[in-house]
């Protein structure tokens, strides 16, 4: 087994990959039998049996998109956390460090505080404006980071961090100001997402599809900037522009999964570091492998917080952020262990 793991680390990660899907599938409230889904799997065939009744409503309209949403997401944190902290250097880098997931946060409460949806089209007003709030935070933390035509990375963490605590302190003034339900807007920043259907599977692939392919390409580049970013220059390397270009495909990626899957910590800062732990640090890897890894360990996160209190549905960010919060204080210890010695 280890050896699968070493020596073959994509056949290892797409079958982990495959499992994760099966059980996304077979168990939630209700469980279904592994023959219905496959049967299901199997009906979008031409000339194949289709599955009728309750197990084939389910799979089809709930939890096979329900499922194809989670893995994008996962598979979108982690390849752009692993982009991230290829660009500053840092494994302690993560998807929202310059303010995208508080932007996001801010544009949903700010829809959810003034018309709490209450129908199908409403509910999708709360990703679009989550989605521009993403994106505006990040042209505004561009903005205020950028030194004339270079874009220093420190400026750039301190000027996400202090967007990140206005929004963040914006949105739960907003928040204590509603007068609605606060349930939903909660269950949101969580990580809970209350969208169903292929819809929000179709709104954001497109935006996803696009960064993870950018980004996928961009793993030599990533490779060169960890010389430094001097000489990275002296290799002929337009650094300024490869960075735009790389935290953009990430800032976009990000913004598109959390608008529509609500705010998930810690999944783009643990995949990719682990993945680099077992794997290496040769980018031109580690991107795909933490695509493939992120997509994976959503899904069985978003699993337990299905099962372990059904049929009440947990935000699976809370899942993430337990098994996160560890893995960090562990990261910091080892850094600092590195560092004294």
């Amino acid at each position: 087994m280890l050896t699968l793991i070493r020596k073959r680390p994509y056949l290892f990660n797409g079958l982990l990959l495959a499992l994760a899907l099966a059980l996304s599938l077979a168990f939630g409230a209700a469980a279904i039998a592994p023959a219905d889904v496959l049967t299901t799997l199997l009906g979008w065939m031409p000339g194949a049996p289709e599955l009728s009744g309750a197990s084939a409503t389910i799979l089809n309209q709930i939890r096979i998109p329900h499922t194809v949403l989670v893995a994008l997401t996962g598979a979108a944190l982690a390849t752009s956390g692993a982009a991230y902290q290829g660009v500053f250097r840092n494994p302690l880098a993560d998807p929202y460090l310059i303010g995208v997931a508080s932007g996001a946060g801010l544009g949903a409460v700010l829809v959810m505080a003034r018309v709490w949806p209450s129908n199908p089209a409403g509910f999708y007003a709360v990703p679009a404006a989550a989605f521009l709030g993403a994106l505006l935070a990040v042209a505004i933390v561009y903005s205020l980071a950028r030194v004339g035509k270079t874009l220093p990375v420190t400026t750039l963490i301190l000027a996400g961090g202090a967007f990140s605590s206005f929004a963040t302190a914006l949105s739960s003034f907003l928040m204590l100001r509603s007068e609605g339900e606060l349930r939903r807007a909660i269950s949101w920043l969580l990580g809970g997402a209350s969208l169903s259907g292929w819809q929000p599977v179709i709104g954001m692939l497109p935006y996803v599809a696009v960064g993870l392919a950018i980004l996928l390409l961009s793993g030599h580049l990533l490779n060169v900037l960890q010389l430094g970013e001097e000489q990275a220059q002296q290799l002929g390397l337009p650094v300024e522009r490869i960075k735009v270009i790389i935290l953009g495909a990430a800032s976009l990626t990000t913004a598109a999964a959390v608008a529509f899957s609500g705010v998930i910590g810690f999944i783009g800062l643990i995949v990719p570091h682990s993945v680099r732990l077992v794997w290496g640090a040769d980018y031109r890897r580690l991107l795909p492998l933490a695509l493939l890894a992120g997509a994976s360990s959503l899904l069985l996160a978003d699993l337990l917080a299905r099962v372990l209190f059904a049929p009440q549905s947990l935000p699976v960010g809370l899942f993430t952020a337990l098994a996160g919060a560890p893995f960090f204080f562990w990261l910091l210890r080892r850094a600092k262990a590195q560092l004294y010695w």
